[in-house]
């Protein structure tokens, strides 16, 4: 049985007892030119780090950092083997303690690792108590620890707080009849590894080399240094008369640190179907270079906080680190972190979910959050300096993440970006589109490449806030 026009007109419409009187939409819509959006792309970020970093030509490929001589002879942080409960110290990890820098004697440091033993603690339990004697080397494998001491007033006062790889105790190795200037407090449950300072004295016997390096290392801390840890330039002042002056000099480091130029490289293949077929009305090729490139500058970002050469999360200065007393990010933890970059600090870096759980934690001490007006809208703050949201730092399986604050610019001695311009075929500062070929399948090729690094003029200019918990669960308060 055959339709009428009538009935497919009302079917159309939806309606089967009305007549349709005029054209449908779904029709129409075979004659109009639909309105159309650009590719959308869900990983796209502010990308704030790339915006706010000062950025200075490598026009060498490499970025060279000149340092006045330092007689710091290391202040790392150690890394263990661990097979189930069992901890072992790794010989080579030794090393990262001051006294024993560039000590290359393998056999030695096997022979003092083997001297360490594996302890225990409890939540409150006392590791070392003022005024005991000194009796050993400990490094903490996991957990966290209190250095305390008794203030003016009789309160008790947090010194420092250490978590895992850190260690205390070295110099009861380097006096015989030392003291303990403070106390340890375990303040969560800790694993400890400990070397007897009669164990040492016992290999310092028969090893040598180990008492040469030593010998070393008391020299260079004996040279005049200023708190930096730099060589001192001798100045007198508030003499009158006609007094000698000291004659000085400002040496340098002889093995200055250089940076080179990192890399992001990606190939974009396009069908020339594609592009003379369907160009219109939006450029096929334009939009898959937007997209492309956008994922090669969220890597860069990417890079610039997490890679282990030149990444501020691995080049941030051990003395630069500090930690949470509690676990989430509280307003005195924030004010420590200010404390590490007090010269003109400029802006911190916090995962969205940092900076939610320290807004969190001020409501819970009646605290406004702070937020400031920045160029493309408004962002917390403490104490007036912006904290930006990164989705590119860590967080970690344990839920902990980092909070970085820093100084930028040359001028400033701070944090700057490194990138080359004047590239062939340069898109954007610092990236070039090079066309390369065209296959035998009629593909396009071309190579995206994007040059960058960073650099931490001195050490002062980035502080990083560790072991930051989210997702702290308060009781009721009270």
């Amino acid at each position: 049985m055959r339709e009428t026009t009538a009935e497919l007109n009302s079917e159309s419409n939806g309606h089967n007892d009305v007549a349709q009187l005029s054209l449908s939409t779904a029709a129409a819509r075979k004659l109009a030119a639909t309105t159309k959006s650009v590719p959308q792309m869900q990983s796209i970020t502010p990308r704030w780090l790339l915006e706010l970093l000062p950025w200075v030509e490598a026009r060498g490929g490499a970025y060279r950092v000149n340092r006045r001589m330092s007689y710091t002879l290391g202040d790392g942080r150690l890394d263990f083997h661990t097979t189930g409960d069992e901890v072992e110290v790794i010989p080579a990890e030794l090393t990262e303690l001051p006294w024993l820098r560039s000590f290359a004697e393998n056999d030695v440091l096997e022979a003092l690792a083997s001297r360490f033993t594996q302890q225990a603690y409890e939540p409150g339990q006392i590791l070392a108590a003022a005024g005991a004697p000194a009796d050993r080397l400990c490094l903490l494998v996991h957990g966290r620890l209190a250095k305390l001491s008794e203030g003016d007033y009789g309160h008790e006062s947090t010194l420092e707080i250490i978590a895992d790889g850190d260690y205390f105790g070295d110099e009861a190795l380097m006096s015989p009849d030392g003291a303990w200037k403070y106390s340890v407090k375990a303040t969560t449950a800790c694993t400890v590894m400990s070397l007897p300072r009669a164990a040492f004295e016992e290999l310092l016997e028969q090893s040598p080399a180990l008492r040469e390096q030593l010998d070393r290392y008391r020299a260079a801390a004996g040279r005049a240094q200023n708190t930096h840890g730099e060589a001192d330039v001798e100045v007198l002042s508030g003499h009158r008369g006609e007094l000698p002056l000291a004659g000085t000099f400002v040496d340098y480091e002889l093995r200055p640190r250089e940076f080179e130029l990192s890399i992001a490289q990606t190939i974009l293949r396009v069908h020339t179907r594609v592009s003379d077929l369907y160009n219109e009305p939006i450029d096929q090729l334009e939009q898959q270079l937007r997209l492309t490139i956008q994922a090669v500058r969220e890597r860069q970002e990417h890079e610039l906080v997490n890679n282990r050469e030149f990444g501020l999360l691995h080049n941030a200065d051990f003395s630069q680190r500090v930690y949470t007393r509690s676990g989430p990010p509280t307003p005195h933890d924030m004010d420590q972190l200010l404390n590490t970059v007090w010269k003109n600090p400029g802006f911190m870096l916090a995962h969205p979910e940092a900076i939610a759980a320290f807004r969190d934690e001020c409501t819970l001490q009646g605290i406004s959050p702070e937020t400031v007006h920045v160029p493309g809208g408004r962002v917390s703050a403490w104490r007036g300096v912006p904290i930006y949201p990164c989705w590119k730092i860590p967080i970690s399986d344990r839920r902990t993440t980092s909070v970085l604050l820093m100084r930028t610019g040359e001028a400033d001695q701070g944090v700057i970006g490194l990138r080359k311009t004047g590239l062939v075929d340069e898109y954007e500062p610092g990236l070039s589109v090079r066309f390369m070929s065209i296959d035998d399948r009629a593909i396009v090729n071309y190579l995206i490449t994007c040059y960058y690094s960073a650099a931490v003029l001195v050490p002062d200019a980035l502080g990083v806030l560790e072991n930051v918990q989210l997702g702290s669960v308060h009781g009721p308060r009270r």
